[in-house]
């Protein structure tokens, strides 16, 4: 894998199959492999999901892209601005360990996560099962 790649976990619209994959991440998306995160999981009625720090698995998919622009348009659509205070961006990104379905053979990826309190103040859903999908 070229040096330049870099790898974000996706629990929501930018999952395959999403609206957001087709908009964002489809044809610039090296690979794609079905992968677990720890965290907590919530819906929200606006739509799409958030997630928080946590001990439990939450299922998405592990994109690996090519072109290194790519982290600031995806940075764009989850209202993140690594300049800002962290409680004025919608998610903040972070680098976390990534895990195979087997939970084996961790990787490092970029993953953009809420706060609580801002799944609290969203009026957030846990999703008791780990997968989101509209």
């Amino acid at each position: 894998m070229r040096t330049n790649t870099f790898r974000v976990f996706v629990y929501g619209t930018l999952k395959p199959g999403e609206v957001n994959y087709n908009l964002y991440c489809a044809g610039k998306v090296v690979e794609a492999k079905k992968a677990i995160a720890f965290g907590e999981l919530f819906a929200l009625p606006l739509g799409y999901p958030a997630m928080i720090p946590g001990e439990n698995p939450v299922q998405g998919f592990l994109l690996t892209f090519a072109d290194p622009a790519m982290l600031s348009v995806l940075d764009t659509l989850e209202d993140y601005d690594p300049y800002r205070v962290p409680a004025e961006n919608e998610y903040n990104r972070y680098q976390i360990e990534v895990y195979n379905l087997a939970r084996e053979t961790p990787t490092l990826a970029w993953i953009y996560l809420m706060t609580f309190e801002q799944v609290k103040h969203l009026q957030g859903v846990p999703i008791v099962s780990g997968w989101w999908s509209q």
